[in-house]
């Protein structure tokens, strides 16, 4: 949208942040060059006046499943959020007229005036209704849970997930379907082909809605619905957990924990159901109040950037619970007394304790499925328990396949993704209630006093009886793409020539390939999802490059290793992998193509 088109206190906003963000290009200037100088024509949509903006595409607009991701000085260039929802909705076609459309984001810089934007073309390309949360606020757990509940027709996240925010940072947009899972590649692939040829933004000429006050704002027939952005949410989880049973337990006196919510979107959440709702104390929710650019940090909750937690955990004094979300509140990390919980073991032994401990799950778990590089811990539960088990490629739609055939409860990914089936997102507090849960249920019976079974107790009980998958994940972000690409061509061409018996290091190979699936529900297949070493005593090497991030290429390595002996099961994660470890880096020749000596983070 072209700032002229803007209110004026708006329009004045909006050219001091473009201004301070985009200092060399001008108010109004564009990469593209000189913006299109025709005027804009007029037309009617049910009852309202749209003005029909002439605009020009943007090269490199590509969406993926997390949507499209780019600096935030990106999506504050004339008309480049715009072009891609005008892309999103020329996608959809006809279908969006007289539909409600759900809207809200992490609250992350530029998130409020990026909503503006979005009602007004919303309205002008002929939805009925925008349902937008407060300020502008939804975590992506919640915005799943409101589509589903209310029906919508779909809905529009603002979010970078993990990633920094503010004006030299990440921005984001998503849209999620009707089921409240993230848009299909049909979807998707559409919306990309639009970005190319997008001529024109129907852009309704409304003024901007106050999006801090709840209430019900009407142009014609057109209305935006400002909401409570926890209520559809808790009400959600309300019906999977025993909140009775949760209050009782944090009411104990010798039970403390501590929530950190980085500085993002789960303050709001955490102090609405941990300590409104559930009872514990104020103090347990830590740096709970959103900040557009997290407060200058990273909101990814693992052993690096939740750093202040983690010296919180290892203290002398610490809280018996600790666990982090993160952006946008889809992930999590688990934490006991100078514990950490992988992400890889935490949905094996969610999963392992659902039925018993969870009243959702009471009649038992329709399935369970993991993305290809989470550990094999899962699996094991799975033949345990006797049900389905699916192995997927990374990425949250094609769990949401499964579960809208009634095929898989609860699934996983070892990014800090843990979810179940009640929505169609990963879900941050839905994996800390139901740790929260197993631990309530394993100590019902414990008097005031008495030795409560643990973070730690729980995952040894699991060990004991399942074995041990030692798991760790090493990235190197915003590596150059160039050489990140050059890496894995040389693993493909090592991948092409072995064969089973070859020796790596101590290890005999099983089998090597890259890694394919084809969906059991509607046939669809994705190819080269992660190059694969897969060796004869169950250890394995993956290695893929992910599209979460905003420039560059991060590499992910991820290695395992099983064992049964009870011996061992206590052996830092670290040391146990080390001879994988090496192995891993001496076959790809990582340093030699990256120049990288260490990862940037470990997990």
């Amino acid at each position: 949208m072209r700032l002229a088109q803007l209110a004026p206190d708006v329009r004045v906003s909006a050219q001091n942040r473009v201004a301070r963000a985009c200092p060399r290009m001008g108010v109004g200037s564009s990469r593209r060059g000189k913006a299109a100088k025709a005027s804009a024509a007029m037309a009617t949509v049910a009852g309202l006046n749209v003005k029909q903006v002439p605009t020009k595409p943007y090269e490199g607009q590509k969406t993926g499943t997390s949507g499209l991701r780019k600096k935030t000085k990106d999506f504050m260039q004339e008309n480049y959020l715009a072009n891609w929802i005008q892309s999103l909705f020329n996608a959809l076609g006809d279908e969006v007229k007289g539909q409600s459309l759900g809207l809200g984001g992490d609250g992350r810089y530029f998130g409020k005036e990026a909503a503006q934007i979005i009602i007004k073309l919303a309205a002008g390309n002929g939805f009925k209704k925008v349902v937008v949360g407060q300020d502008a606020l939804m975590a992506t757990p919640a915005a799943s849970a409101m589509i589903r509940r209310r029906k919508l027709y779909g809905g529009l996240i603002m979010s970078a997930s993990h990633n920094p925010g503010g004006p030299d940072n990440d921005f984001g947009i998503k849209f999620n379907y009707s089921g409240g899972e993230p848009a299909p590649e049909r979807i998707t692939d559409k919306i990309f082909g639009e970005t190319t040829k997008v001529a024109t933004l129907n852009m309704a000429d409304i003024p901007d809605i106050d999006l801090s006050k709840v209430g019900v704002t009407k142009f014609g027939d057109f209305e935006v619905e400002v909401v409570d952005p926890v209520a559809d949410y808790l009400a959600t989880l309300s019906e999977v957990f025993d909140f009775g049973l949760l209050r009782s337990f944090l009411a104990r006196k010798d039970f403390s924990l501590v929530f950190d919510a980085m500085h993002a979107v789960t303050g709001p959440y955490a102090k609405r159901i941990l300590v409104e709702e559930l009872g514990a104390p104020a103090s347990c929710v830590k740096d709970g109040v959103p900040s557009p650019d997290f407060n200058g940090g990273h909101p990814d909750p693992n052993l690096t950037y939740a750093e202040e937690l983690v010296k919180i955990m290892w203290a002398e004094q610490a809280p018996a619970f600790g666990a982090a979300s993160d952006g946008d509140g889809d992930r999590n990390m688990i934490l006991g007394h100078k514990f950490f919980v992988n992400p890889s073991d935490s949905v094996a032994i969610i999963a392992a304790n659902a039925q018993a401990c969870i009243p959702y799950f009471k009649g038992g778990l329709k399935g369970v499925a993991r993305s290809m590089p989470t550990s094999g811990a899962l699996d094991r539960v799975a033949a345990d328990l006797q049900v389905p088990f699916f192995e997927t490629p990374t990425g949250w739609k094609f769990f949401g396949n499964l579960m809208d055939a009634g095929k898989c409860s609860v699934c996983g990914e070892e990014s800090f993704g843990t979810g179940g089936d009640h929505i169609r997102e990963k879900d941050g507090i839905f994996a800390v209630l139901s740790w929260l849960s197993i631990l309530a249920f394993a100590n019902k019976d414990v008097p005031e006093g008495g030795r409560l079974t643990t973070v730690q107790d729980v995952a040894i009980a699991h060990w004991k009886k399942y074995g041990r998958n030692f798991f760790s994940r090493y990235d190197y972000e915003e590596c150059a793409d160039a050489d990140a690409n050059k890496m894995m061509d040389h693993l493909r061409a090592i991948i092409a020539a072995a064969k089973p018996g070859d020796k790596f290091g101590d290890f005999v190979l099983a089998t090597a390939d890259d890694f394919e699936y084809t969906d059991p529900i509607d046939g669809s297949k994705a190819s080269k999802q992660g190059l694969r070493f897969i060796f004869t005593d169950g250890s394995r090497i993956i290695f893929r490059l992910s599209g979460t991030g905003s420039s560059g290429s991060t590499i992910r390595l991820y290695i395992e290793q099983y064992t049964a002996d009870p011996s061992k099961l206590m052996l830092d994660a670290q040391e146990a992998l080390a001879p994988i470890v090496k192995v891993a880096l001496e076959v790809s020749k990582l340093q030699e193509f990256t120049s990288r000596t260490s990862p940037t983070v470990i997990t």
